[in-house]
């Protein structure tokens, strides 16, 4: 269990609306969809309430926990429609997170490497589920080459994270045009452009190409309007980031696309080896013709003291 709760300080409270919505040309007589909506209780963050509501409503939802861990929920629509709407809704707290300066001094990387390749304890088991490569994270010697700039010989394992970090947001350019799903890592590395599950999926592969696990982490991030502006209505995002095992401390998690280590601004949906396994939204239609699709995601601080310029 991570112990790193500083529990002399308040928690941090959010409420967080996520809206998708499929239109489509033609009637869709059934739809089924698998949803990652559900935000994920741990040490540092407590759901203190949640929702989905569908239009139209679903004729069956089961709710359900998933390999990793996550809430999930399944639900069946048999009523013909032309529009999908699923409205998510939560009240979250979220403790406070040891900084960088707190958590220093840790092992040399280079110790957990080999400590994954010998200890064979039901723990470093369950870790070891995010040390290989999965469906979008490839793992190989352009990624390790681009890592070893940071992990240096006997360097301690944080302080080359936090350097990976740093060099991810600076070498790259975030663009939501520049790449799709299908992109490979190598490609990203070539083009050095793309978006926050690019980032997170990029530094992923690079952290296991040196054979340290780490697993891949959805969720939402409060984002600031400039000064002097309200904070608008849908117009935050899902986010993406990273988590890097450390023995002693548990899971620490990274945000290349800010340059920052997590604090009390991310806010966790759930987690797995990378984007596939916590899709926020999967499944299948009949009918339909093809689709467009649209997301809002608003994340509003409910504490006093972060709530700046919110909208009436």
């Amino acid at each position: 269990m991570n112990t790193l709760v500083d529990n002399n300080s308040a928690p941090v409270r959010y409420r967080v609306v996520h809206e998708t919505r499929y239109t489509y040309p033609s009637l869709v007589t059934l739809s089924q969809q698998f949803l990652h909506m559900t935000p994920r209780d741990f040490a540092y963050q407590q759901t203190e309430f949640h929702q989905i509501v569908m239009d139209p409503s679903e004729d069956d939802g089961v709710d359900g926990v998933d390999y990793f861990g996550n809430g999930t929920r399944h639900v069946t629509i048999t009523v013909p429609h032309k529009t999908l709407l699923v409205h998510a809704e939560s009240v979250v707290a979220l403790s406070p997170r040891r900084d960088l300066s707190q958590i220093r001094g840790t092992m040399a990387w280079e110790h957990l490497r080999d400590m994954m390749l010998q200890v064979r304890s039901p723990a470093t088991l369950e870790i070891c589920r995010y040390l290989y490569a999965s469906p979008h994270i490839s793992c190989g010697d352009l990624l390790a080459q681009y890592a070893r700039v940071s992990f240096t010989p006997g360097r301690p394992l944080l302080d080359a994270a936090m350097d990976l970090t740093r060099r991810i947001f600076d070498d790259f350019e975030f663009d939501d045009q520049a790449t799709e799903i299908s992109t490979t890592l190598e490609e990203l590395l070539e083009w050095r452009r793309g978006v926050c599950q690019d980032f997170a999926h990029l530094m992923i592969g690079c952290l296991r190409s040196l054979g340290l696990p780490a697993r891949y982490i959805s969720g939402y991030i409060l984002t600031h309007p400039p000064a002097g502006q309200a904070r608008l209505i849908g117009a935050d995002a899902s986010h993406a980031w990273v988590s890097l095992f450390c023995p002693g401390l548990g899971w620490i998690d990274f945000d290349p696309t800010n340059h920052c280590l997590v604090q009390r601004e991310h806010i966790t949906l759930g987690w797995g080896r990378d984007f596939s396994d916590v899709t926020p939204m999967r499944g299948l239609v009949l009918g339909g013709n093809g689709q467009e699709l649209q997301v809002n995601v608003t994340v509003i601080p409910l504490n006093e003291e972060f709530a700046e310029a919110l909208p009436a």
